[in-house]
């Protein structure tokens, strides 16, 4: 796959259905989803993809289960989007180290 087909609504999909399957109380990174979709070096591009997630699908695709690959959440000037999703990861029992900004990967990933 091509960097300008990363980008197309079609993938888009592809990783939201790949989101989608992530259990709840776990997490994967960006790279791992661009791994399964059979492009390793398309990260950055699922990271556009569920930044373009309309609001209407956001309760159905589980966004905040993608965090990148130090076990932290990623955001760009965002923080209002970062603490939500800790939050949203909290209440499904994942937890953070006493600094609070870095999970266990051994604990909560899910690496398919």
């Amino acid at each position: 796959m091509t960097t300008s087909n990363s980008k197309s609504p079609n993938f888009y999909e592809s990783v939201y259905n790949i989101v989608k399957k992530i259990p709840k109380g776990k997490v994967t990174t960006y790279g791992h989803i661009a791994l399964l979709l059979g492009n390793p070096r398309a990260a950055r591009a699922v990271g556009y993809a569920l930044n373009s997630l309309k609001k209407d699908r956001e309760s159905k695709i589980p966004w905040q289960r993608v965090i990148n690959r130090e076990g932290r959440i990623s955001f760009k000037g965002d923080s209002f989007r970062a603490d939500l999703q800790k939050k949203i990861l909290q209440t499904e029992g994942v937890f953070f180290d006493l600094a609070g900004d870095q999970l266990d990967f051994g604990k909560y990933g899910w690496f398919p």
